[in-house]
């Protein structure tokens, strides 16, 4: 099997193609990358941003340059010695006229060959939704965009279809009789009783209805097309029937302002197999399974072998082929059942590298599935914690709390935001789940008083109390993991809501039952099927969407894969984690950013280093608040911006202010951002404003005052105080980035890069983290290192820390990491990870550990938590610095090494200083000899 030597994630679209990859791919092997990790090129809805809507599993995407650019591609990854990690959405499709599978469903319902591909309930227990799928896409209420005349029958060459601005929906094949087979004897008149086209058009209407009522269960999307095709041939050729069918479709959209000229046009829709709705429906009524809760994006039964095979068709080709050496599964977490998916997927794809989309809790491991590992996260919020000083805890959150007014911990904002989301977005979700659970509390006598309204809130609870993304009680049983979960779930939804105790108890039976090997559960196994499909979109909602936009004690923390109410981390448990990973998940991905995470992986740290000072930082923020005031909105004795979402601004400022603040022009593009971010920070909050809902008084009084503090000539005295406190940040963030970056390459794992991360990352969320990369610029950088280094490393070294905020010093660390990878790959790959325990004064400070093949040893040297041991530009160099701190070298050992950064031959024996090891530069990757 391949494995990866390090990754590198481009996000594909229309103005990032794969003939600019192509371009893109000789930088990227001289960096020392070995794959390159492709964002969707499947098939997507046009103008698609991200590719996660797909239209058509088993076809290239025409906007990124189709099959020909993909080829291509795969012939220059293959000269450069690369391979290709290729994402896979197997969860979902968009909702949208370019699907033609769920199309042909809408025509045809079970009738088509694609009828069960997707997770509809066609058997809803409300009768607006009983044999027709919930569309919901209309900006206004049904009744009113069909009489303003926004809902339109149209033919074309698709056939009959409805149109709503952009959106086109088939009509069943019932409908052609019924819609053209008016007024016939007008037609008689013009062409005659026995005219042989008046003949061949019935004959393509009625064998159009006998295809509809015939007895064969599946209908051929082949054939359906040719019957259509066969009208649309008469349509084309004959003026009088053309003329016909037009005033038959002109009939039916009746006459804006005479509400009962729409009476036909309603009845028609009512037959139909899918029901437009108002968008705000889905959010009570839905009877699809969304992705989240994204009406456009509906989900798959990928559970199915033939869904499973028909989506991934393509997908194989290109691994059989070895275009493709390894997949990503996006939002493993969708799945009916992940465990059986990827034993299926392994099966198929034996020899291929696995990864999924997987969030874990700082606490929770991955199950032991037939995969390489996760996307990273689980990494991405160790490290994190890792550079966040738990000292700091006590004082933010007192800080907090007195500048905010926000006392609840984590959790109880967690719950809420929860509880927010399944009330106002999810609630069909809940109310399906709710009826299929008191469906089968009728089944037996123990259920037979329990009520729909108590099953409902019950639901709510257990989903809002469980404390991870989902479970994985599957065809091959239940965990231990799982069954904590699970309790969890019920002992904190008994405490909080004891009065649904009798209900509990039913659902948590049930749940028991629906885990064993009783061939008589499958009821009871649906239901908690369908639950595990839930908590995961919740959690993310509810949290990552939500909640990590209104708690913002220290917002570093509020990132995917993170746990805002768990602060800091110490060496130790950074180690232990890792050990895990060697022992278990020694090939797993690791990220420290993503298109999804929140910030900027270099941002990030910056906003870390307020935990290392917290009594400076509260009396700046205190100072900020005074001095912004003035640019404060009033509106009815209320100041806009609240004061949480102005500690939020201030952190955010603090982690990606600019290094180039004196030019005027990257200014008012950094403004511009700001003002984009708190927009959608807001709205994401949902206390104030919110995306479906919007109070456009709070935001654009929180835009104004954005751009009022942020006005040099209006705001001088805090943009000073920020300038000046923001390099001291930048100074201490900048020296944890390359202790991370140097982790992320050694520690047990491939190391993964987000697109333009080898520089500094100050990036937002997106769609500012999608901005363009200058990979020109990163390529001529990258070529200047190496001629720089060359020359003299040491001073090299020197030149680079000096002028740190110009990025280059991080490309340098990067090229040095990877290229070490590469020439060493088993010490990388399959080592062991050995913890060097460190003593003295900043044995806290420190991170090290050896990584032992029989083929080499590595060892890895980092601090953190600088701001106690170095004044602001002074870099922790040298003995005096480290005051005798040392680690312990292993026994068995070797005696000599090399270090990778600075070139420099080391001696080791013992207990080492570290002061010693970092005397050149702030971070060491020795290599034996």
């Amino acid at each position: 099997m391949h494995i990866p030597r390090a990754t590198y994630r481009l996000q594909f679209s229309k103005s990032f193609t794969l003939d600019n990859a192509v371009e893109v791919i000789p930088y990227l092997a001289h960096l020392g990358v070995s794959d390159l990790y492709a964002s969707p090129v499947f098939n997507a809805r046009p103008g698609s941003t991200h590719g996660y809507d797909v239209v058509d599993h088993n076809a290239m995407n025409p906007e990124l340059g189709g099959t020909e650019a993909f080829d291509l591609l795969v012939r220059v990854l293959n000269e450069y010695s690369m391979s290709l990690l290729q994402d896979v959405v197997p969860n979902h499709m968009a909702f949208d006229k370019h699907n033609a599978l769920l199309m042909d469903v809408l025509e045809k319902r079970d009738r088509s060959p694609y009828g069960d591909f997707f997770d509809i309930d066609w058997r809803h227990p409300y009768e607006a939704l009983t044999g027709r799928v919930l569309a919901p896409f209309l900006g206004q209420f049904y009744a009113t965009a069909l009489e303003e005349g926004t809902i339109e029958l149209v033919y074309d060459s698709q056939g009959l279809g409805i149109r709503y601005y952009e959106h086109r929906f088939p009509l069943s094949l019932n409908s052609y009789m019924r819609v053209f087979g008016r007024d016939g004897e007008r037609l008689e008149d013009a062409l005659g009783a026995n005219s042989a086209e008046i003949v061949r058009y019935l004959g393509a209407l009625y064998y159009l209805g006998d295809l509809a009522n015939s007895s064969n269960p599946i209908l051929d999307i082949d054939e359906s097309t040719r019957a259509k095709r066969v009208l649309r041939d008469i349509y084309e050729s004959n003026e009088v029937i053309r003329g016909h069918m037009d005033g038959c479709v002109t009939a039916l959209n009746g006459s804006k302002g005479d509400p009962s000229s729409y009476d036909e046009l309603d009845a028609l829709l009512s037959e139909q197999y899918m029901r437009l709705s108002l968008w705000k429906v889905a959010t009570e009524e839905v009877n699809y399974r969304r992705f989240f809760t994204i009406n456009d994006l509906i989900c798959l039964r990928v559970e199915l072998p033939k869904v499973f095979d028909h989506i991934h068709s393509l997908a194989f080709k290109l691994t059989d082929k070895k275009s493709i050496a390894g997949l990503r599964i996006d939002h493993i977490d969708g799945l009916y059942d992940p465990e059986t998916y990827l034993h299926r997927l392994r099966e198929r794809c034996p020899k291929s590298y696995l990864t999924v989309e997987k969030i874990l809790g700082l606490d929770e491991d991955l199950p032991p599935w037939p995969v390489q590992g996760t996307t990273g996260y689980d990494f991405l919020g160790q490290v994190t914690a890792l550079f966040c000083d738990n000292r700091g805890r006590q004082p933010l959150t007192r800080l907090y709390g007195k500048i905010t007014g926000e006392n609840r911990t984590w959790g109880a904002v967690l719950a809420e935001k929860k509880r927010l989301i399944v009330g106002k977005h999810m609630a069909g979700n809940i109310d399906n789940l709710a009826h299929m659970l008191v469906h089968l509390a009728g089944e037996e006598r123990y259920g037979r008083d329990i009520t729909l309204y108590a099953l409902r809130r019950a639901l709510v609870q257990l989903v809002v109390y469980f404390p991870h993304y989902r479970s994985y009680v599957g065809t091959r049983g239940i965990s231990d993991a799982d069954k904590e979960n699970l309790a969890v779930a019920f002992r904190r939804a008994r405490e909080e809501f004891p009065d649904l105790a009798y209900e509990y108890e039913f659902i948590e039976n049930s749940f028991g039952r629906a885990a064993s090997e009783d061939p008589k559960a499958h009821s009871a196994r649906e239901c908690l099927m369908h639950f595990q499909q839930l908590t995961g979109p919740l959690m993310a909602k509810g949290g990552e969407d939500t909640a990590y936009y209104t708690y913002n004690r220290l917002i570093s923390l509020n990132e995917v894969g993170g746990d805002p109410g768990r602060f800091g981390i110490t060496p130790d448990q950074f180690h232990s984690f890792n050990q895990r990973h060697a022992k278990h998940w020694p090939h797993t991905q690791n990220t420290t950013a993503t298109h999804d995470t929140k910030r900027g992986e270099d941002a990030r740290l910056r906003v870390n280093v307020l935990s290392e000072m917290p009594a400076a930082w509260a009396r700046l923020v205190k100072s900020w608040a005074r001095l912004n005031r003035h640019h404060k909105t009033s509106q009815k004795g209320f100041l806009i911006p609240d004061a949480n979402d102005e500690y939020h601004l201030y952190q955010v400022l603090v982690g990606v202010f600019p290094e180039d603040a004196e030019d005027p022009e990257r200014w008012k593009e950094f403004v511009e951002r700001i003002r984009a971010y708190m927009m959608k920070a807001v709205r994401e909050a949902k206390v104030h404003t919110a995306w479906i809902k919007p109070d456009t008084e709070y935001e654009e009084a929180c835009s104004s005052f954005v751009t009022g503090i942020l006005d040099k000539s209006l705001s001088a005295e805090f943009l000073d105080e920020l300038t000046t406190f923001s390099r001291t940040t930048a100074y201490y963030g900048r020296l944890h980035s390359l202790s991370q970056l140097l982790l992320k390459m050694t520690v047990p794992g491939v190391p993964d890069f987000y697109q333009g991360t080898e520089s500094w990352d100050l990036s937002l969320v997106d769609p500012d983290n999608r901005r363009p990369v200058n990979f020109a610029a990163r390529r001529r950088m990258l070529e200047s290192l190496d001629k720089m280094v060359m020359s003299e490393r040491v001073a090299a070294c020197t030149e680079l820390l000096r002028c740190a905020q110009d990025g280059r010093v991080k490309m340098f660390l990067t090229s040095v990491g990877l290229r070490s990878r590469q020439a060493a790959p088993d010490v990388f790959n399959e080592g062991e990870y050995l913890p060097l325990s460190s003593s003295g004064k900043f044995a806290r400070n420190v991170v090290a550990f050896a990584r032992r093949s029989p083929r080499g040893w590595a060892i890895v040297v980092t601090p953190r938590l600088l701001v106690s041991m170095v004044e602001p530009d002074r870099p922790p160099l040298g003995k005096e610095i480290w005051q005798g701190t040392t680690i312990s070298i292993p026994a068995g050992a070797p005696s000599t090494w090399t270090d990778a950064v600075t070139g420099l031959k080391r001696a080791l024996n013992g207990r080492t200083e570290v002061g010693e090891l970092l005397d050149t530069f702030p971070a060491a990757l020795l290599l034996s000899d």
